[in-house]
Protein backbone atom coordinates (compact mmCIF):
# COMPACT_ATOMS: atom_id res chain seq x y z
CA UNK A 1 0.00 0.00 0.00
CA UNK A 2 1.09 3.34 -0.92
CA UNK A 3 1.74 6.07 1.64
CA UNK A 4 -0.59 8.78 2.11
CA UNK A 5 0.69 12.55 3.17
CA UNK A 6 -1.24 14.98 5.12
CA UNK A 7 -0.03 18.42 5.44
CA UNK A 8 -1.56 21.07 7.35
CA UNK A 9 -0.03 24.72 7.11
CA UNK A 10 0.34 27.17 9.48
CA UNK A 11 -1.74 30.21 8.98
CA UNK A 12 0.70 33.72 9.65
CA UNK A 13 -0.43 35.68 12.51
CA UNK A 14 -3.26 33.12 14.02
CA UNK A 15 -1.78 31.75 17.14
CA UNK A 16 -4.79 29.71 17.97
CA UNK A 17 -6.20 28.52 14.84
CA UNK A 18 -5.35 26.29 12.34
CA UNK A 19 -6.57 26.15 8.60
CA UNK A 20 -6.65 22.36 7.36
CA UNK A 21 -7.31 21.29 3.94
CA UNK A 22 -7.24 17.19 4.93
CA UNK A 23 -7.25 14.03 2.25
CA UNK A 24 -7.45 10.92 3.21
CA UNK A 25 -7.61 7.91 1.87
CA UNK A 26 -11.60 6.93 1.99
CA UNK A 27 -12.53 9.99 3.90
CA UNK A 28 -13.59 13.28 1.80
CA UNK A 29 -11.56 16.08 1.33
CA UNK A 30 -12.78 18.72 3.90
CA UNK A 31 -11.54 22.60 4.93
CA UNK A 32 -11.57 22.86 8.25
CA UNK A 33 -10.75 25.45 11.15
CA UNK A 34 -9.90 23.95 14.76
CA UNK A 35 -9.68 25.78 17.93
CA UNK A 36 -7.63 24.57 20.13
CA UNK A 37 -8.18 23.50 23.88
CA UNK A 38 -6.65 26.41 25.73
CA UNK A 39 -3.28 25.67 23.70
CA UNK A 40 -1.09 26.96 20.41
CA UNK A 41 -1.21 24.30 17.52
CA UNK A 42 2.11 23.98 15.60
CA UNK A 43 3.35 23.50 12.19
CA UNK A 44 3.98 19.93 12.31
CA UNK A 45 0.75 18.50 11.78
CA UNK A 46 2.22 16.25 8.51
CA UNK A 47 1.16 13.14 9.03
CA UNK A 48 2.53 9.61 7.39
CA UNK A 49 -0.20 6.31 6.54
CA UNK A 50 2.14 3.57 7.53
CA UNK A 51 -0.38 0.73 7.13
CA UNK A 52 -4.27 0.35 6.62
CA UNK A 53 -6.23 -2.86 7.00
CA UNK A 54 -10.19 -3.48 6.94
CA UNK A 55 -11.51 -4.65 10.08
CA UNK A 56 -15.01 -5.22 11.15
CA UNK A 57 -16.23 -2.74 8.13
CA UNK A 58 -13.91 0.08 9.82
CA UNK A 59 -10.55 0.77 9.29
CA UNK A 60 -7.80 -0.24 11.62
CA UNK A 61 -4.97 2.36 10.71
CA UNK A 62 -1.06 3.38 11.63
CA UNK A 63 0.38 6.92 11.38
CA UNK A 64 3.52 8.56 11.81
CA UNK A 65 4.06 11.97 12.58
CA UNK A 66 7.04 14.56 13.61
CA UNK A 67 6.15 15.75 17.40
CA UNK A 68 7.38 19.18 18.10
CA UNK A 69 6.25 18.64 22.10
CA UNK A 70 8.49 15.33 22.12
CA UNK A 71 10.78 16.57 19.79
CA UNK A 72 10.99 13.14 18.04
CA UNK A 73 8.65 10.83 15.28
CA UNK A 74 5.67 9.22 17.27
CA UNK A 75 3.71 6.45 15.84
CA UNK A 76 0.33 6.06 16.94
CA UNK A 77 -2.89 3.47 15.87
CA UNK A 78 -6.25 4.92 14.51
CA UNK A 79 -10.01 2.96 14.02
CA UNK A 80 -12.19 4.15 11.89
CA UNK A 81 -15.21 3.22 12.83
CA UNK A 82 -18.01 2.78 9.18
CA UNK A 83 -19.63 5.69 10.11
CA UNK A 84 -16.39 7.82 10.06
CA UNK A 85 -15.26 6.26 6.90
CA UNK A 86 -18.29 7.78 5.22
CA UNK A 87 -16.93 10.92 6.74
CA UNK A 88 -19.67 11.55 8.96
CA UNK A 89 -18.32 12.92 12.62
CA UNK A 90 -17.90 10.67 15.43
CA UNK A 91 -16.60 10.74 19.20
CA UNK A 92 -13.21 9.42 19.86
CA UNK A 93 -11.74 7.73 22.30
CA UNK A 94 -8.08 7.86 23.11
CA UNK A 95 -6.20 4.52 24.84
CA UNK A 96 -2.95 4.72 26.70
CA UNK A 97 -0.87 1.44 27.29
CA UNK A 98 1.63 0.07 29.82
CA UNK A 99 4.44 -0.53 30.75
CA UNK A 100 7.06 -1.58 27.50
CA UNK A 101 4.07 -1.52 24.94
CA UNK A 102 4.15 0.75 21.95
CA UNK A 103 0.85 1.39 19.84
CA UNK A 104 0.93 -2.40 18.31
CA UNK A 105 -0.14 -3.78 21.82
CA UNK A 106 -4.00 -2.79 21.83
CA UNK A 107 -4.62 -2.96 18.35
CA UNK A 108 -3.67 -6.67 18.23
CA UNK A 109 -4.51 -8.10 21.42
CA UNK A 110 -7.57 -6.27 22.76
CA UNK A 111 -9.98 -6.98 19.83
CA UNK A 112 -11.49 -3.74 20.62
CA UNK A 113 -12.23 -2.68 16.82
CA UNK A 114 -15.32 -4.94 16.55
CA UNK A 115 -17.08 -3.14 19.60
CA UNK A 116 -15.60 0.35 18.20
CA UNK A 117 -17.17 -0.12 14.88
CA UNK A 118 -20.75 -1.67 17.01
CA UNK A 119 -20.49 2.02 18.80
CA UNK A 120 -18.86 3.95 15.66
CA UNK A 121 -16.35 5.33 18.06
CA UNK A 122 -12.88 6.38 16.76
CA UNK A 123 -10.36 4.79 18.87
CA UNK A 124 -6.99 6.46 18.97
CA UNK A 125 -4.22 4.71 20.86
CA UNK A 126 -0.36 6.52 20.70
CA UNK A 127 3.19 5.10 21.81
CA UNK A 128 4.04 4.91 25.71
CA UNK A 129 7.47 7.02 25.60
CA UNK A 130 9.21 9.39 22.43
CA UNK A 131 11.49 6.38 20.22
CA UNK A 132 14.57 7.03 18.37
CA UNK A 133 16.00 9.85 20.68
CA UNK A 134 19.89 9.37 22.14
CA UNK A 135 19.83 9.85 26.16
CA UNK A 136 22.18 7.60 27.59
CA UNK A 137 20.58 4.58 29.71
CA UNK A 138 17.32 4.79 28.08
CA UNK A 139 16.43 1.08 27.62
CA UNK A 140 18.22 -0.63 30.27
CA UNK A 141 15.22 -1.03 32.31
CA UNK A 142 11.21 -2.63 31.58
CA UNK A 143 10.26 0.37 33.82
CA UNK A 144 12.05 3.62 33.08
CA UNK A 145 13.22 5.41 29.87
CA UNK A 146 11.43 3.70 26.76
CA UNK A 147 8.20 2.43 27.17
CA UNK A 148 8.00 3.40 30.07
CA UNK A 149 6.73 7.46 30.08
CA UNK A 150 4.48 7.31 32.74
CA UNK A 151 2.08 10.29 31.07
CA UNK A 152 4.30 13.14 32.98
CA UNK A 153 6.08 16.06 31.96
CA UNK A 154 9.80 15.51 32.93
CA UNK A 155 11.73 17.95 34.85
CA UNK A 156 14.70 16.48 35.48
CA UNK A 157 17.88 16.12 33.08
CA UNK A 158 17.90 14.28 30.79
CA UNK A 159 14.73 13.51 30.01
CA UNK A 160 12.96 17.03 30.20
CA UNK A 161 13.98 17.96 26.44
CA UNK A 162 11.66 14.82 25.27
CA UNK A 163 9.93 12.93 28.08
CA UNK A 164 6.73 15.22 27.81
CA UNK A 165 4.16 12.22 27.54
CA UNK A 166 1.44 14.31 29.15
CA UNK A 167 1.44 17.03 27.24
CA UNK A 168 2.20 14.98 23.88
CA UNK A 169 -1.28 12.91 25.10
CA UNK A 170 -3.62 16.07 26.41
CA UNK A 171 -2.58 18.53 23.84
CA UNK A 172 -0.45 18.01 20.51
CA UNK A 173 -2.37 14.41 19.65
CA UNK A 174 -5.54 15.72 20.41
CA UNK A 175 -5.10 18.19 18.01
CA UNK A 176 -3.73 16.07 15.33
CA UNK A 177 -7.06 14.27 15.83
CA UNK A 178 -9.45 17.37 15.54
CA UNK A 179 -7.25 18.55 12.48
CA UNK A 180 -7.25 14.75 10.43
CA UNK A 181 -9.84 13.10 11.76
CA UNK A 182 -14.11 13.20 11.15
CA UNK A 183 -14.69 14.13 15.09
CA UNK A 184 -17.47 15.24 17.21
CA UNK A 185 -16.57 18.21 19.17
CA UNK A 186 -16.68 17.93 22.67
CA UNK A 187 -16.93 14.40 22.44
CA UNK A 188 -13.64 12.71 23.92
CA UNK A 189 -12.74 9.96 26.17
CA UNK A 190 -9.67 8.31 27.06
CA UNK A 191 -9.01 5.29 29.17
CA UNK A 192 -6.08 3.30 29.67
CA UNK A 193 -4.28 -0.28 31.11
CA UNK A 194 -1.79 -0.25 34.32
CA UNK A 195 0.47 2.45 33.72
CA UNK A 196 -1.63 3.96 30.88
CA UNK A 197 -4.50 3.57 33.10
CA UNK A 198 -2.80 6.31 35.46
CA UNK A 199 -2.33 8.03 32.52
CA UNK A 200 -6.16 8.07 31.56
CA UNK A 201 -6.75 9.28 35.35
CA UNK A 202 -4.22 11.81 35.30
CA UNK A 203 -4.98 13.36 31.85
CA UNK A 204 -8.58 13.58 33.14
CA UNK A 205 -8.37 14.94 36.58
CA UNK A 206 -5.62 17.48 35.78
CA UNK A 207 -8.23 18.67 32.64
CA UNK A 208 -11.78 18.87 33.86
CA UNK A 209 -13.62 19.01 30.36
CA UNK A 210 -11.25 17.98 28.29
CA UNK A 211 -12.65 14.38 28.27
CA UNK A 212 -16.57 13.64 28.91
CA UNK A 213 -15.53 9.79 29.91
CA UNK A 214 -12.65 7.86 31.71
CA UNK A 215 -12.25 4.32 32.52
CA UNK A 216 -9.09 2.31 33.29
CA UNK A 217 -7.88 -1.29 33.99
CA UNK A 218 -5.62 -2.19 36.78
CA UNK A 219 -4.16 1.52 36.90
CA UNK A 220 -1.25 2.14 38.83
CA UNK A 221 -3.86 4.16 41.04
CA UNK A 222 -0.92 5.84 43.36
CA UNK A 223 2.42 5.99 42.07
CA UNK A 224 4.05 7.70 44.66
CA UNK A 225 3.50 4.81 47.25
CA UNK A 226 4.67 2.19 44.76
CA UNK A 227 8.05 1.25 43.38
CA UNK A 228 7.00 1.92 39.86
CA UNK A 229 5.80 5.17 40.89
CA UNK A 230 8.89 6.11 43.26
CA UNK A 231 11.36 4.68 40.50
CA UNK A 232 9.95 6.56 37.57
CA UNK A 233 9.29 9.65 39.33
CA UNK A 234 12.29 10.49 41.08
CA UNK A 235 14.29 9.92 38.01
CA UNK A 236 11.55 12.04 35.52
CA UNK A 237 10.53 14.42 38.31
CA UNK A 238 13.16 14.89 40.73
CA UNK A 239 13.38 14.26 44.75
CA UNK A 240 10.35 16.73 45.80
CA UNK A 241 7.52 14.66 47.20
CA UNK A 242 5.23 17.49 46.43
CA UNK A 243 6.22 17.25 42.56
CA UNK A 244 5.34 13.78 42.62
CA UNK A 245 1.59 14.59 44.23
CA UNK A 246 0.83 16.64 40.94
CA UNK A 247 0.96 13.37 38.80
CA UNK A 248 -0.28 10.97 41.31
CA UNK A 249 -4.32 10.08 40.69
CA UNK A 250 -5.05 9.28 44.24
CA UNK A 251 -3.35 12.59 45.27
CA UNK A 252 -5.74 14.44 42.58
CA UNK A 253 -8.80 12.88 43.66
CA UNK A 254 -8.61 13.72 47.37
CA UNK A 255 -7.36 17.40 45.99
CA UNK A 256 -10.44 17.25 43.02
CA UNK A 257 -12.84 20.37 43.26
CA UNK A 258 -14.13 21.01 39.54
CA UNK A 259 -16.66 19.54 37.56
CA UNK A 260 -17.67 16.07 39.19
CA UNK A 261 -16.19 13.63 36.80
CA UNK A 262 -16.81 10.11 37.42
CA UNK A 263 -14.14 7.16 37.40
CA UNK A 264 -14.80 3.72 35.97
CA UNK A 265 -11.88 1.62 37.56
CA UNK A 266 -11.73 -2.22 36.53
CA UNK A 267 -9.35 -4.70 38.63
CA UNK A 268 -8.33 -8.56 38.33
CA UNK A 269 -8.53 -10.00 41.51
CA UNK A 270 -6.03 -12.30 40.66
CA UNK A 271 -3.79 -9.50 39.25
CA UNK A 272 0.21 -10.16 40.55
CA UNK A 273 0.92 -6.78 40.46
CA UNK A 274 -2.24 -5.87 42.74
CA UNK A 275 -1.06 -8.53 45.51
CA UNK A 276 3.04 -6.46 44.74
CA UNK A 277 1.24 -3.35 46.44
CA UNK A 278 2.15 -1.59 42.23
CA UNK A 279 -1.27 -0.76 42.39
CA UNK A 280 -3.26 0.34 45.31
CA UNK A 281 -6.48 0.94 43.67
CA UNK A 282 -8.26 0.70 47.33
CA UNK A 283 -6.02 4.39 47.99
CA UNK A 284 -7.82 5.99 45.16
CA UNK A 285 -10.79 4.29 46.06
CA UNK A 286 -10.78 6.23 49.44
CA UNK A 287 -9.62 9.26 48.64
CA UNK A 288 -13.05 9.16 46.60
CA UNK A 289 -15.18 8.69 48.95
CA UNK A 290 -14.13 11.27 50.86
CA UNK A 291 -14.71 13.29 47.82
CA UNK A 292 -18.48 14.56 46.89
CA UNK A 293 -16.93 15.72 43.25
CA UNK A 294 -15.87 12.16 42.30
CA UNK A 295 -17.82 8.90 41.85
CA UNK A 296 -16.68 5.90 41.26
CA UNK A 297 -17.47 2.88 39.49
CA UNK A 298 -15.45 -0.39 40.41
CA UNK A 299 -15.52 -3.78 39.16
CA UNK A 300 -13.55 -6.31 40.88
CA UNK A 301 -12.96 -9.49 38.57
CA UNK A 302 -12.09 -12.70 39.89
CA UNK A 303 -9.49 -14.84 38.70
CA UNK A 304 -8.64 -12.49 35.98
CA UNK A 305 -4.51 -11.24 35.97
CA UNK A 306 -2.73 -8.54 34.24
CA UNK A 307 -2.69 -9.75 31.14
CA UNK A 308 -4.12 -8.77 27.50
CA UNK A 309 -6.44 -11.49 28.17
CA UNK A 310 -7.97 -9.83 30.91
CA UNK A 311 -8.30 -6.63 28.85
CA UNK A 312 -9.76 -8.68 25.80
CA UNK A 313 -12.75 -9.76 27.92
CA UNK A 314 -14.08 -6.72 29.48
CA UNK A 315 -13.24 -4.15 26.76
CA UNK A 316 -16.49 -4.58 25.64
CA UNK A 317 -18.20 -3.10 28.89
CA UNK A 318 -15.68 -0.07 28.83
CA UNK A 319 -16.27 0.82 25.39
CA UNK A 320 -20.07 0.12 25.69
CA UNK A 321 -19.70 2.51 28.95
CA UNK A 322 -17.71 5.86 27.09
CA UNK A 323 -20.33 5.08 24.06
CA UNK A 324 -23.17 5.97 26.37
CA UNK A 325 -21.63 8.90 27.56
CA UNK A 326 -19.72 10.48 24.59
CA UNK A 327 -23.41 10.26 22.75
CA UNK A 328 -26.05 11.19 25.04
CA UNK A 329 -27.17 14.26 24.58
CA UNK A 330 -25.47 17.83 26.04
Amino acid sequence: MGRNFLRLPSVSGRSSFVYSIVACSNLPKRRSIVLSFGHIMTENMTLEQLSANKCFEGEQRVYRHRSDTLKCDMTFGVFLPPAALEGKPCPVLFFLSGLTCTHENFIQKSGFQQHAARHNLIVVNPDTSPRGVEIAGQDDAYDFGSGAGFYVDAKEEPWSKHYKMYSYVTQELVDVVNANLPVVPGKRGIFGHSMGGHGALICALKNPGLYQSVSAFAPIANPTECPWGKKAFAGYLGSNPDDWALWDATHLVSQYESTPQELFIDQGAADNFLAGKQLLPENLLAAADGNDHIQTIFKQREGYDHSYFYIATFVAEHIAYHAALLTASA
